[in-house]
């Protein structure tokens, strides 16, 4: 991982590390030929699957999929990415200096004390003889497994082993344990313990994997558990002649598994297709650690008992499947869908096995076996719930007398759609059964179909589930029929096609082209991220890794689910829960001396709780404290509180109630853009003009990996030490002392490194440190607060939301003359930074030469979250206004975009009046030779003809294609640095920047052994080393300031240099005079001898931006290719291209890994991600089974970056420009290629969303644009009109 670059902030670092060496291990345990000395079995084409359930938000994955493809025996090394085991262009890149991998995974090593834990506990159960029955899920002794197995396996050892010890060392039952859990090994023994008098009032949870707890969360506290995981008959493989017998608490995994060996070892040709298929979708549902836990019939019983959307029940009932249940002492065997349509099932019924048949006949017929299952869902690989699920099987049979084909034996399954459980389409089975298979057929079957799948009352996007339903039984028909084209089916392009054709389930492969100077060694060079090793094996530490100290509690916030009422009580529930509560710390808790103050900014404060009014859902109330966290964050969910909106307006929610009430932050005067140029001049020399169209772009959520955090210890003489996880320790600083009342120097804020940060850990990281600090101070003991991502995404809040409506005017020729923005924009219900957000988006507007551009921008006050920066604030949604502008004026003029698009780029002179203070020089201004080299590097136009073919030869496919550019506007700010040499020699810097997984420690690094390398007797070859960056400490090193905008890292570097010049200064004259005595002086003598002269070694400076260097423009562009399915709207990223310009690069591998991380995160802010919120403003997107970031699956097929390297910069430190931040916005490619596939859907189809007599090529995609969208713009009723007019031609023939 390290080698590859595949960890930034590092948070998810070691669950990837887990994963791919559990995929690896899986592999090497399978049957494949022997691989290549140092490779696993796996391969390429599953190198992407091995970490499909794990997320990063930094990297965009790329650098983590080469790490594991290094791995494959059927790598082509030179396919790998940037690494630092060989430079890009080897003609042979040697393996060997890859690290050595054992087959198997070697011997997995383990701590001692983890060592003897182990041996303990095998002692104890050597002690005890235990037998088990073959079917048993337990596996109690160590000689099964081998610690060369793999983590996993090695847990799973443990976890069987702690059950064992429990059950055989407690209780002569062998059922009870002290801790409340009880392991029934019988079914007589679990009727008895469900009976007993220990239940009559206890919470008790009957539980396998428990896995459900992560979709329908425990809203208390258990006090009783009953794991049945250890019954026999629930753990039972039987094998019968018409199909098997799965036990109940089987894994999932396991299950697949067992389907894919008896699919293969079938007497029919071809296996058992129901088998094979059932285990291909199995492996798509929810991610392989939870298919790893959660058991079979656990997944079944959820969808007994509640709505859940589930695959399993949906194609299990499409097979034919039954189930035995016991009832007491009754075993019973009925259908799937007889036990779908049961009441509840309570505690008093097991579910014990499933019975799936494999529909293999004895004998031949004339009939063959059809069985297909599908889904919807926003993610390939899984680890994503279906929209719409089904499962189809029938027999089919050719009719020699019409030629066409008749179905029999029907199974039509439907599930996830808004139903209470998966169903049978029973009519449209009845109506389909001996019909010939025509196109009127299929459509009648099509209408049964649509008054059968009716969405529950307040389900999501009703229309869109029953289309899909629809494009499902279409797709599972139409392969029988006669001139139908079938959905399932891509048809390539030409073969003589130069340009490589990508599939949508082709495997990722990527490009990178970096360039590394050899002026300023080792800056310029693409070298490891320092502290990388500790991210990947666990070890390096974040706020929560940090050991509890004695005594320490723990909080969880209140919060108001309304947006404006006067609180009036708060009170708890009796519960479980409740009785854990230690203290609850409110407003009335604040002292006397103190602020109820949670954030702050130049622009205004934040209180820390709404008292007495909530202002908006999702303002901290209190912090409930209790022993840990677990027990805070379930006492929390105990609140009752009471409201009251006597005498209260209604609360502002929208932006448009926010223009009816003028509810507005002023925007100082300072802060606001420019205008450019006379708007009503340009308007009238236009040929043509569009005017008041609307754009709307939607909010993000951060989602860094590492939610908010903080520990707050308090000291002696009235002080206290706040660890937080902050992007703007210093001033998370001065809101603490605020609030409790203290001076400044009382409060000591250290942050070592953040888990992801984006913007939300600055001024959002604030109330959660300032809350644990105020309860430790009251409460006089450590306190430590870890928010739930639950709590996070309602309480934190996000991008912007916006909307804005667009006039501009033009030339015949796509030249525009003038440009008129109105702009609303979703600040919350605080200033935070929202301010600078205006100049932001106006900043990336201004790419493109408007003529005139005028604008009105309101900044809206609302009852929402407050709104803060995040990665390209402002910047990401102007940059996608820009474009929507442009292609809405090339689709009225039938021109081609990217034409339009060049014909409004800058010229030298026009970008000076556009960007006055940063467009530098004429030399510097490099886009128009960005975007020409990307166009012709990608074969942009052979490609975009390539696209044009694709969508002629395919119907229910579309592709789209497009280009654009980036202008970004970077402001480095002041910062301090010191850099301190030891008596050994030993380097130690400190910085203001944060490290947040952008590499600024790498940078600053590299910046202190290239500065001091003068005085290293080898340049400086192990001088970095010998070098330590410290974390940050607000009493160390103050005037820190806040760590983003993209220029930290450079500012920092800035520092570092300046320090460093001041060192070298004081120790040259000592360098001098012992060059006197010998030609060669080591580091080590010349430390020695400045420090016996007294010099100091120590060297502080605050780095202030010269004139003329303070702001800089960034250029690059993009193109991005996407396909799109019209079935259920889902969308590909074949190709992602990016030239990106970075002056003369610190490090090309950090900047390399922040343009592709920027990418994809854009990639979700564009496409993926639906931050959603209920009436009341409360945030209901707030978990990951709802809220969807990019996976590895999602991101582009091909992912090529070039980083360029443009010379010499004179402004800039040594050269350099910043890259953490800009390539955000080169992600509306993708947007703007889903535009263009969407039209040519629409164009095919001759559909048209928008009001009656607009082209259906005209249309608004607004952000972000998910596959529900992108199937709405398509047309719901595509099929139907499809079916409709092949019918008419059958009744024609």
């Amino acid at each position: 991982m390290s080698g590859f670059h595949a960890s930034q902030c590092g948070f998810c670092t070691p669950g990837m590390c887990m994963s791919i060496f559990s995929s690896l291990v899986g592999a090497d345990n399978s049957k494949r030929p022997q691989p290549p000395n140092g490779f696993s079995k796996l391969k390429v084409s599953e190198a992407e699957k091995a970490f499909s359930g794990n997320l990063c938000r930094c990297t965009g994955y790329r650098p983590i999929v080469d790490a594991c493809k290094s791995f494959a025996s059927d790598v082509d090394l030179e396919d790998l990415g940037l690494n630092i085991f060989w430079k890009k262009g080897d003609k042979k890149p040697d393996v060997g200096k890859l690290p050595s991998y054992t087959f198997g995974g070697g011997i997995c090593t383990f701590p001692d004390f983890l060592r003897s834990e182990i041996k303990t506990l095998q002692q104890h159960l050597d002690d005890v003889n235990i037998t088990t029955s073959k079917g048993s899920l337990y596996h109690p002794t160590l000689q099964n497994y081998t610690l060369c197995g793999g983590i996993f396996t090695f847990l799973d050892f443990l976890k069987s082993s702690l059950k064992y010890q429990r059950y055989h060392l407690n209780d002569a039952n062998n059922t009870v344990s002290k801790d409340g859990w009880y392991h029934p090994t019988s079914i007589k023994q679990y009727y008895e313990l469900i009976n007993s008098t220990l239940f009559s009032e206890c919470s008790v949870k009957v539980i396998v994997g428990n896995t459900s707890a992560g979709v329908y969360k425990d809203y208390d506290l258990y006090n009783k558990y009953i794991d049945i995981g250890g019954i026999p008959e629930l753990s039972s493989i039987v094998r019968k002649a018409e199909g098997i017998e799965i036990g109940a608490a089987i894994t999932i995994s396991r299950c697949i598994e067992i389907l894919e060996k008896e699919s293969k070892h079938m007497s029919s040709p071809n296996g058992s297709v129901v088998f094979r298929k059932l285990a291909d979708h199995m492996s798509k549902v929810a991610s392989p650690f939870v298919r790893n836990t959660a058991s079979l019939g656990g997944n079944i019983i959820l969808a007994q008992k509640k709505p859940f959307p589930s695959d399993i029940a949906t194609i299990l009932l499409g097979a034919g499947s039954t189930v035995c249940i016991q009832v007491v002492e009754e075993q019973r065997h009925i259908t799937l869908e007889e036990f779908l349509e049961q009441p509840p099932l309570d505690c008093t019924s097991l579910l014990l096995s499933i019975f799936i048949p494999h529909w293999i006949l004895d004998s031949p017929t004339e009939t063959s076996l059809v069985f297909q299952t599908y889904r919807a869902a926003s993610r390939p690989l899984g680890n994503a719930i279906s929209y719409v699920n089904s499962a189809f099987l029938g027999h089919v049979s050719f009719d020699e007398s019409s030629g066409d084909h008749v179905l029999s034996n029907l199974h039509l399954a439907f599930g996830a759609y808004g139903t209470e459980h998966a169903i049978r389409a029973r009519k449209v089975e009845k109506f389909l059964t001996g019909k010939l298979l025509t196109a009127s057929n299929i459509h009648g079957a099509i209408q049964l179909l649509k008054e059968t799948i009716v969405p529950m009352k307040g389900t999501s996007h009703p229309e869109y589930r029953i289309s899909v339903a629809v494009g499902f039984l279409f797709s599972f028909l139409c392969v029988h029929v006669k001139g139908i084209a079938d959905p399932g089916k891509t048809f390539s392009t030409s073969p003589d096609d130069s340009v490589d054709i990508i599939e949508h389930d082709s495997p990722l492969t990527s490009r990178q082209e970096t360039i590394s100077g050899d002026e300023y060694k080792p800056i310029g060079e693409p070298m490891k991220k320092y502290g990388v090793e500790l991210q990947a094996s666990g070890e390096a530490v974040y706020v929560d890794d940090i050991p509890a100290p004695k005594n320490c509690l723990h909080g969880e916030f209140i919060y108001s689910t309304q947006p404006l009422a006067f609180v009036k009580n708060i009170t708890f529930k009796s519960s479980l829960s409740s009785q854990k509560i230690m203290a609850v710390v409110s407003a009335k808790d604040i002292p006397k001396e103190g602020q109820n103050i949670g954030s702050m900014s130049m622009f205004g404060d934040e209180p820390l709780f709404g008292d007495p009014i909530t202002e908006f859902a999702g303002q901290a109330l209190g912090v409930v404290i209790a022993e840990t966290q677990r027990y805070a964050d379930m006492a929390a969910k105990q609140v009752v509180v009471e409201y009251d909106i006597v005498d209260l307006k209604p609360p502002i929610l929208t932006l448009e109630q926010a223009v009816q009430n003028n509810s507005y932050f002023n925007v100082p005067a300072v802060f606001y853009p420019k205008q450019v140029g006379d708007f009503s001049m340009g308007m009238a020399e236009a040929d043509h003009k569009i005017l008041s169209t609307e754009v709307k772009l939607a909010s993000q959520y951060y989602f860094y990996m590492e939610t908010q955090t903080a520990l707050a210890i308090p000291d002696e003489d009235n002080t206290i030490v706040v660890y937080s996880s902050s992007q703007y320790p210093e001033l998370a600083q001065t809101v603490i002392a605020k609030c409790l009342g203290i001076p400044l120097g009382n409060v000591r804020v250290i942050t070592r490194r953040v888990g992801g940060g984006f913007g939300g850990k600055a001024y959002r990281s604030f109330p959660v440190a300032t809350a644990a600090a105020l309860c430790a101070y009251k409460l006089r003991c450590p306190v430590r607060m870890y928010l739930n991502r639950n709590t996070d995404m309602i309480m934190v809040g996000s991008r912007h939301p916006m909307k804005a409506h667009y006039s501009v005017g033009f030339k015949s020729d796509g030249k525009i003359t003038a440009l008129h923005l109105d702009l609303l924009i979703d600040a919350g219900i605080s200033e935070d930074l929202s301010p600078i957000i205006p100049s932001g988006v106006i900043s990336a507007l201004k790419k493109y030469n408007w003529g005139a551009l005028s604008f009105d921008i309101k900044l809206c006050k609302t009852n929402n979250t407050s709104k803060s920066s995040m990665r390209a604030p402002g910047d990401t949604q102007g940059s996608l206004i820009a474009e929507a502008i442009i292609e809405h004026v090339a689709s009225v003029l039938s021109l081609d975009a990217n034409c339009v698009r060049e014909m409004n780029f800058h010229t030298y002179d026009s970008l000076l009046l556009f960007y006055p203070a940063s467009a530098g020089e004429e030399s510097t201004y490099t886009l128009h030779s960005i975007f020409n080299r990307l166009a012709l590097t990608s074969s942009y136009r052979h490609r975009a003809d390539t696209v044009k073919q694709f969508n002629i030869c395919n119907k229910w496919r579309k592709r789209g294609i497009s280009c654009v550019p980036l202008i970004f506007n970077v402001s480095p700010r002041s910062a301090p640095g010191r850099v301190s040499v030891l008596k050994d020699g030993s380097i130690v810097v400190q910085v203001g920047g944060i490290e947040i997984g952008q590499g600024l420690w790498t940078k600053v690094q590299q910046m202190t052994a290239f500065a001091l390398g003068q005085l290293w007797p080898e340049g400086c070859e192990g001088l970095l080393e010998r070098v330590r960056i410290l974390q940050a400490d607000t009493l160390n090193l103050i005037q820190s300031g806040v760590t983003g905008g993209s220029s930290t890292s450079e500012s920092s570097c800035a520092a570092t240099l300046q320090a460093c010049k001041l060192l070298i200064s004081r120790l040259n004259p000592i360098m001098n005079k012992l060059r006197l005595q010998s030609a060669t002086v080591s580091w080590d003598n010349l430390i020695s001898q400045a420090s016996q002269e007294n010099v100091n070694l120590s060297a502080s400076v605050y780095w202030v931006p010269e004139q003329g260097s303070n702001s800089y423009l960034n250029y690059g562009a993009g193109i991005s290719e996407v396909e799109i399915d019209l079935i259920t709207g889902a969308i590909t990223i074949l190709k992602s291209d990016l030239v990106y310009d970075c002056g003369m690069s610190l490090n090309p591998a950090v900047d390399l890994g922040q343009i592709e991380g920027s990418f994809i995160q854009g990639v979700g802010f564009f496409i993926y991600e639906e931050h959603q919120t209920n009436s009341d403003g409360l945030v209901v997107s707030n978990s990951t089974w709802d809220y969807k970031i990019p996976s590895v699956d999602t991101i582009p097929k091909q992912f090529n970056v070039e980083v360029l390297n443009t010379g010499y910069h004179k402004n800039r430190v040594l050269s350099s420009k910043a890259s953490g931040e800009p390539a955000v916005v080169l992600a509306s490619s993708v947007h703007c290629a889903l535009r263009e596939a969407i039209r040519a859907a629409r164009k095919d189809f001759s559909c048209s969303t928008e009001p009656a007599g607009t082209s259906p090529l005209i249309f608004q995609l607004n952000v972000p644009a998910p596959m529900t969208v992108v199937k709405e713009l398509c047309g719901f009723d595509i099929v139907e009109k499809y079916l409709e007019n092949l019918s008419a031609h059958e009744s024609a023939s």
